[in-house]
C-alpha cells in the first residue's frame, strides 16, 4: 500500500503519513478495549496507508507497546515507529516522571522487547523532567542513535527554551503538543520555534479528546479518562460544547463531518503539521482520514480559526496538577 499523502518529518526527515495513529486508546484509556480487534485496527490503518504509528511505554504500562509489537508483526518495513519513555508509575498519586541517562538506556531497552523490535524510528522524551537538565537526557538518547537502536529524537511538552537547549545536543526531529481548534496557545507559540529549526510539529488530541467530532453532546456522555479533564467538567461543558457547534455548522457548509474539518484544519497550517487522531474504531479511522479530501482555502481556514481564537475553551487542557508537567 502507497504512503497515504506524505509529509517530511521535519527538514529533510523520512516521509511519514499525513495522518497518524495514536495508539493510547487502545489500552483502556477512554474505556475497554479488545487487543484482537486493536491489533486489527493497526492492520487497517497499514492497510490504508497509514504508517506512523504512536504509542508510549506508559500507555498500559506497557500493554500498549506490546499490542503494536503484535500488529506490526511482519510489517515493520511498512511501519513508522514511534513510543515515548519518561513518565514512571507513582503508588497513590499522580505519575512520576524520570528523565536520568541510566532510566533512558533501561526504558528503551524494555519498549524493544515488548514491541518485539531492534529498532525505534522515533523516541520521544514523554514529559520533561525539571530536575534533570535536558543536555543529560538527550545526551543519552543521542547514544541510543548512535548505538542504532533509535532513528530520530522527539520531545512531548516541551517549552521552546527547552527544545533550542536539546536540539543543540543531537537534532530533534520532532515535537509533540497538544493541538487543536479548542486548544492551541502552546502549540502555536511552540511551531514558532519548531519551524525555525526545522522540527516537525505532532498534534496530539486533534480532536480535542473526542469532544470536537460533536459526538459527545452531553456530560452523561463523559466517562473514563475523559472525565477527569476540566473541559469536560460541568462548569465547563456547556461552553465548550457551543465551540463544537460553531465547528459543525462549517463542517456543513463543507460537506464533511466535525472530526474531518478539524484535522483538514490542523493540516491547512502547514506541511510540518502531523495530527494523530485516536481511535478504537475502523469506521472512525476511515472517517479521518477523509480529512485529507477536504480542501479549506486560506480564507476559510482564517475564518474558523476567528471563530474558535486562541484561549476560547474553558477549563485547561489538563487537571491542575498534570498542567505543572506540561510545556516546561
Amino acid at each position: 500500500m502507497a504512503l497515504l499523502a506524505p509529509r517530511p518529518l521535519g527538514r529533510g526527515g523520512p516521509a511519514v503519513s499525513a495522518i497518524g495513529l495514536g495508539c493510547m486508546s487502545l489500552s483502556g484509556v477512554y474505556g475497554d478495549a479488545d487487543d484482537t480487534q486493536s491489533e486489527a485496527l493497526i492492520r487497517h490503518a497499514l492497510d490504508r496507508g497509514v504508517n506512523h504509528l504512536d504509542s508510549s511505554d506508559m500507555y498500559g504500562w506497557g500493554h500498549n507497546e506490546e499490542v503494536v509489537g503484535r500488529a506490526i508483526k511482519g510489517r515493520r518495513h511498512e511501519v513508522f515507529l514511534a513510543t515515548k519513555f519518561g513518565q514512571v508509575k507513582r503508588e497513590g498519586g499522580g505519575n512520576a516522571v524520570n528523565g536520568r541517562p541510566d532510566y533512558v538506556i533501561q526504558a528503551c531497552e524494555a519498549s524493544l522487547k515488548r514491541l518485539g523490535e531492534e529498532v525505534i524510528d522515533l523516541y520521544y522524551q514523554h514529559r520533561v523532567d525539571p530536575d534533570v537538565p535536558v543536555e543529560e537526557t538527550v545526551g543519552a538518547m543521542k547514544r541510543l542513535v548512535e548505538q542504532g537502536k533509535v532513528r530520530h529524537l522527539g520531545l512531548s511538552e516541551a517549552a521552546p527554551d527547552r527544545i533550542r537547549r536539546a536540539h543543540a545536543v543531537h537534532p530533534i526531529a520532532c515535537v509533540q503538543t497538544e493541538y487543536s481548534l479548542l486548544y492551541r496557545e502552546e502549540a502555536e507559540e511552540t511551531r514558532k520555534t519548531t519551524r525555525e529549526l526545522g522540527i516537525a510539529f505532532v498534534a496530539y488530541a486533534p480532536l480535542g479528546r473526542g469532544f470536537l467530532t460533536g459526538a459527545i453532546r452531553s456530560l452523561d456522555e463523559v466517562g473514563g479518562r475523559r472525565a477527569q479533564h476540566p473541559r469536560f467538567q460541568p462548569e465547563n461543558f456547556a461552553h465548550n460544547l457551543s465551540l463544537v457547534e460553531r465547528v459543525a455548522g462549517f463542517a456543513a457548509e463543507k460537506g464533511c463531518t466535525p472530526a474531518q474539518l478539524c484535522l483538514a484544519w490542523l493540516l491547512a497550517q502547514g506541511e510540518d503539521v502531523l495530527p494523530i487522531a485516536g481511535t478504537r474504531s475502523p469506521d472512525r479511522l476511515d472517517e479521518n482520514l477523509g480529512a485529507l479530501e477536504v480542501r479549506l482555502t486560506a480564507e476559510e481556514a482564517a475564518r474558523i480559526a476567528a471563530a474558535i481564537p486562541p484561549g476560547a475553551a474553558a477549563g485547561t487542557r489538563y487537571p491542575a496538577g498534570n498542567m505543572k508537567s506540561v510545556y516546561i
